[in-house]
């Protein structure tokens, strides 16, 4: 995945912003909470880090190419480095974001998820 996919994957998802922090990482939020953030590779290999699930942090944390991330994952919270797409493809990868994406949605307030349009409302 290249930085410019990775970006457009992200801006696809409802209610994402982006800025460039942390020496030019290229970081995605919802309502103002991180859910991806790509760079600080060493080669032409893009990292990508994302949140996940406690199940999923284990199982990923020894996957080939994966690492808990570098900061986020020694301060115990659950966030992966994908650093190598040689055992997970980018449809993959997407996945993972769309789901990190979700997790830190649900995380939000109910009134924040209603201004941000991530939830339906009854009416």
């Amino acid at each position: 995945m290249t930085k410019i996919q990775y970006n457009n994957f992200c801006k696809s998802l409802i209610a994402s912003t982006f800025v460039e922090q942390w020496g030019a990482a290229q970081v995605w939020k919802v309502g103002g909470k991180v859910f991806a953030i790509a760079g600080w590779n060493k080669g032409e290999q893009l990292a990508v880090t994302f949140k996940t699930t406690a199940l999923d942090f284990d199982i990923l944390k020894d996957h080939p190419g994966c690492r808990p991330a570098p900061y986020l994952a020694s301060r115990g919270f659950k966030w992966i480095q994908r650093f190598d797409d040689c055992e997970m493809l980018d449809d993959e990868l997407k996945l993972y974001i769309q789901d990190s994406h979700q997790l830190i949605a649900n995380a939000l307030s109910k009134k924040k998820q209603r201004e941000l349009g991530l939830m339906k409302t009854n009416k």
